[in-house]
């Protein structure tokens, strides 16, 4: 038996709360789309620390401390990561260690958390499976697109292999494609083309020479003020 339809009331599936944050349509008119947003975020340097300073602190590796911050060619980078490696006679579970000793930066857990109460987030890094795990469950196990690692049978990291070559901005690009606004934050040169392909993009605790570079995105330091413009846009 059909039950009668209330006018003016929307249809709820049996079982389902009856306070939904429903998504307001747009009034008919030549397509009747929703324009919707979603939030893109970088991983280390913005929401927790950067896991290569962290190893090059603990090995007492000082070459180990550069990032994205400091050569813009990631290949370049990740090749002398490897080398180090090699040389030092390091292995994943090395790595591990350090990471499985580090937190969140102040804050940065409490930010995402409200951030995705109010929006759609995808974290976009270019860190791996393989490093992000023990991250990913004091976060709250956001959704996490990255890359991984090569690793031999003996656990030495012997490559990497990138999920796709400058997959930020064409994450960002699909985003658009899909019909949703999307809102960036990142603090590194592979930030940057993201920021550049989204709708609107931040710079968050990036260092000045990133900044007097890239003038054209609003430099932030603070989470609330981040969220603050954030909110303003969705």
């Amino acid at each position: 038996m059909f039950s009668a339809k209330i006018p003016g009331r929307q249809a709820r599936h049996p079982g389902a709360p009856e306070n939904l944050n429903l998504i307001p349509c747009r009034a008919p008119g030549k397509t009747g789309l929703v324009k919707q947003s979603i939030v893109t975020l970088d991983l280390e340097g913005v929401l927790v620390p950067e896991i290569w300073i962290a190893v090059a602190e603990k090995t007492s590796i000082p070459e180990l401390r550069l990032t994205t911050r400091d050569i813009p060619d990631y290949d370049v980078l990740m090749k002398g990561r490897l080398k180090l490696l090699e040389k030092h006679g390091l292995k994943l579970v090395d790595i591990q260690e350090v990471i499985a000793g580090l937190r969140p930066l102040p804050g940065g857990a409490e930010f995402l958390a409200q951030l995705r109460s109010r929006a759609q987030v995808v974290i976009l890094s270019d860190t791996f499976e393989e490093f992000a795990k023990p991250f990913m469950s004091q976060l709250g196990w956001p959704t996490l697109l990255c890359h991984r690692l090569e690793v031999s049978k003996d656990g030495r990291v012997v490559g990497y292999r990138l999920r796709q070559s400058d997959q930020k901005r064409k994450c960002v690009a699909a985003f658009k494609q899909l019909g949703y606004s999307v809102i960036a934050a990142g603090d590194s040169f592979n930030d940057t083309t993201m920021l550049a392909e989204a709708d609107h993009g931040f710079l968050f605790h990036s260092p000045e020479s990133i900044q007097r570079q890239f003038p054209q995105f609003p430099a932030l330091e603070r989470y609330e003020d981040l969220l603050k413009e954030i909110m303003e846009r969705l």
